[in-house]
């Protein structure tokens, strides 16, 4: 399940939830890194990520005018995630290599690949924290944390499939999905 394993450790993922609505889009003030990361961003939606009744994060999602939900993946966006409870960073980057590989076949060099470049930029993380994806089509993906520059990873199939993890069709959370792209054209 999407980055949610990680509520139990590293033991079986359990069924989630998202909620939408004011509980997950609260605090939709526009990031202060969105002002370089994606200037004409606006929030499309948002949804909150529940496993056995724990919170696990609010999720909000930034894009420019005429985003497309078919298309997402040639578009420019912003993923903000705010954290409702403690993570290790090794475990995050864990979770979304094992999200992207539940997808889509990945090789094994592939997947240790960006394992790697996940693991040496996501830090652990405390309850407040919040972190942001940029996706940047043909590029990569560039990250904040708490609106400060963690890197990049300049990839641009890595970042089409980390995105992929929360807004792909075939995403293991497509209720979240949907909160998250509720602003967007079809």
């Amino acid at each position: 399940m999407l980055l949610l394993a990680l509520v139990l450790g590293a033991g079986a993922a359990a069924p989630a939830a998202a909620q939408t609505g004011a509980e997950a889009v609260a605090g939709s003030t526009r990031p202060a890194e969105l002002a370089d990361a994606l200037p004409q961003g606006r929030l499309l939606g948002g949804g909150r990520l529940r496993v056995f009744g724990f919170q696990v994060y609010d999720a909000r999602l930034w894009a420019g005018p005429g985003f497309r939900v078919d298309s997402f993946a040639s578009q420019a966006l912003a993923l903000e995630l705010s954290y409702l409870r403690a993570f290790e960073g090794q475990a995050i980057a864990e979770r979304s290599i094992t999200e992207i590989r539940r997808a889509t076949p990945v090789s094994n060099e592939l997947a240790d690949q960006w394992s790697a470049a996940l693991r040496s930029l996501l830090p652990d993380v405390k309850k407040g924290d919040r972190i942001m994806g940029v996706h940047r089509p043909g590029v990569g993906a560039s990250f904040w944390i708490n609106g400060k520059p963690l890197g990049e990873i300049r990839d641009a199939e890595f970042a089409r499939r980390f995105f992929g993890i929360w807004l792909a069709p075939g995403t293991s959370e497509p209720g979240l999905r949907n909160a998250l792209m509720a602003g967007a054209g079809p």
